[in-house]
């Protein structure tokens, strides 16, 4: 068996409500899990103390505690990166609390192609969950079109066939979104 074959079965019976499905699709989609970790920690300011693993980690802990109905391997797998940015955002408020010190940066390189322009090179973690939350609120599926692509490393097509919808619309709400928090984290 191939990694992530048995995935559909595991999503149907999470769906009909065997929770003990969770731990074997989190196993078999780990390294996939693992990859959106290190993408998301990749944007984090140097030395951030949390690591991939524990990362995963937390967001299985929060997706036990939070068992949603997921549609396929993308929905999962763009539940699991919305959960660890949220993860990763109450790391920030925490340190920021403790220190007093709101220096938890994100790096939005031309790599993420967001395509951060000159003096918007490096912006704060909570400054963009605030964006997204007021994306959310007006666009929910820019949002999330942003989360899946971004945050969760999926691409275009994995984006297209999780949202249902084609990849041509994936990718202009996509340069959309991308205008959106231009504007909103130039201000």
């Amino acid at each position: 068996m191939t990694p992530g074959s048995g995935v559909p079965k595991l999503v149907e019976r999470l769906r009909a409500g065997d929770e003990s499905a969770l731990g074997g699709l989190t196993a078999a989609l780990y390294h996939e899990l693992h990859r959106i970790a290190v993408r998301q920690l990749r944007a984090e300011r140097p030395g951030h103390t949390l690591q991939a693993t524990a990362l995963v980690h937390e967001a299985y802990l929060k997706l036990v505690g939070d068992q949603g109905e997921f549609a396929d391997r993308a929905h999962f797998l763009a539940v699991a990166s919305r959960v660890m940015r949220q993860v990763l955002v109450d790391y920030a408020r925490a340190r920021a609390t403790r220190k007093r010190d709101a220096n938890a940066t994100v790096v939005l390189t031309a790599g993420a192609d967001l395509e951060a322009s000159a003096g918007m090179e490096q912006i704060e973690l909570l400054d963009l969950d605030n964006a997204l939350d007021t994306l959310n609120r007006e666009d929910q599926s820019l949002a999330q079109l942003i989360e899946m692509r971004y945050f969760g490393g999926m691409t275009a097509e994995e984006t297209a066939e999780a949202m249902g919808q084609s990849v041509h619309v994936v990718r202009h709400d996509l340069r959309l979104a991308q205008a959106w928090l231009r504007r909103k984290l130039s201000r």
